[in-house]
């Protein structure tokens, strides 16, 4: 049967269309998250007086000024940057283990960035103080504890890639469980010649929290977030190549090692850096990539990646608002949060695997 090209271009333009109202949405809500995220706490600020403030105004309250400008600015942009990486990380991950429940926290990615940050943090405990896992290591020892998050990631990466080549994709998974819970074991004896303060910082680091997250802090976590974010937007044509398969993607001149190497770097980069600063967060790098293809309907990274990285701002800007309570004192674990999110999702895909197979 032969096909008018016509037809063919009027699809193409159609799916390019809603592609593109796919992603002005996202962006609109992520606008819409990130404005209730600063309006929203313990103390609600209205939306016109956050707007009024962030365009260099003065509040009707005083206090309200500090509260948007050293708190709430700092935590929304790290819950935007922190999402956005976390969900590129996972995605990166499925693609390149063809493997829809990989992720940074499953793996065991997120517990070799974790080790490396307790290697920095608690091995130099006698030398820092503070209520926070990162107050008093400065700005050069901040990108010490990014470098080191990321290596421990890189590292335990590199492993879970060795051990996936000889092996299936469900044995995978359990084996990379396996490496988290081995490389966690690490961390508590690190914990038993610790100090007491410092264990205690670390256990509440290990819950998640953006809220850690200073402008010192930021001018460090950002770029890092950027280059990592910019560099998987960069394979996005080899990411798709990867989806039909090696042979097919050599067929197609793509450097399968290269690609390999720069997934490997970029979702260490991502996941150790938010590890390092908000805490070993699980289950958005899982949900947000299964989020992205069901409401995109497609599996061109060239859509997925810009919409995954405005999606995993949404629900991280979503997850700290509930997580804060508006009009409450306390504030909620935020992986307690994420796993409420994470959890049904990662069910879904297990029990649509079923059905496929079933049906097979």
């Amino acid at each position: 049967m032969n096909t008018d090209p016509g037809d063919l271009d009027r699809a193409i333009n159609m799916r390019s269309s809603r592609h593109f109202a796919l992603l002005a949405g996202l962006a609109l809500l992520l606008v819409l998250a990130f404005a209730l995220s600063l309006s929203l706490g313990s103390v609600s600020i209205p939306l016109h007086e956050v707007a009024l403030i962030l365009g260099g105004g003065k509040g009707t309250q005083p206090a309200w000024q500090q509260i948007v400008w050293l708190f709430r600015v700092p935590k929304a942009l790290t819950a935007l940057l922190a999402g956005a990486a976390l969900g590129i990380a996972g995605l990166e991950m499925q693609t390149l283990f063809r493997n829809p429940l990989a992720d940074p926290y499953v793996l065991g990615v997120s517990s070799g960035a974790s080790l490396g940050v307790a290697l920095v943090v608690l091995g130099a405990s006698g030398l820092l103080t503070g209520s926070t896992l990162l107050q008093g290591v400065g700005l050069l020892g901040s990108m010490g504890v990014v470098a080191a998050a990321s290596l421990g990631a890189g590292l335990v990466m590199l492993l879970v890639l060795g051990i996936g080549q000889r092996v299936g994709t469900t044995i995978l998974l359990i084996l990379g469980l396996m490496i988290g819970a081995a490389v966690s074991a690490l961390v508590t004896i690190l914990l038993n010649f610790s100090i007491a303060e410092r264990i205690q910082v670390y256990i509440a680091w290990t819950f998640g929290s953006f809220s850690a997250t200073t402008w010192q802090e930021l001018a460090v976590f950002a770029p890092v977030m950027l280059a990592g974010l910019t560099l998987t937007g960069l394979m996005s044509k080899p990411l798709n190549a990867l989806l039909l398969g090696e042979d097919y993607a050599r067929s197609m001149g793509v450097n399968i090692r290269q690609v390999r190497t720069l997934a490997i770097v970029s979702a260490s980069l991502l996941a150790g850096a938010v590890t390092a600063f908000c805490g070993p967060i699980g289950f958005l790098g899982i949900a947000v990539p299964h989020i992205c293809r069901r409401i995109a309907r497609t599996t061109d990274h060239r859509v997925l990646v810009p919409a995954t990285v405005l999606t995993g701002g949404i629900v991280a800007l979503c997850a700290d608002i509930i997580a804060h309570v508006p009009g409450g004192d306390i504030v909620l674990p935020l992986n307690a949060i994420t796993a409420l999110v994470g959890a049904p999702i990662v069910i879904w895909v297990l029990l649509h695997k079923q059905e496929t197979s079933n049906r097979i």
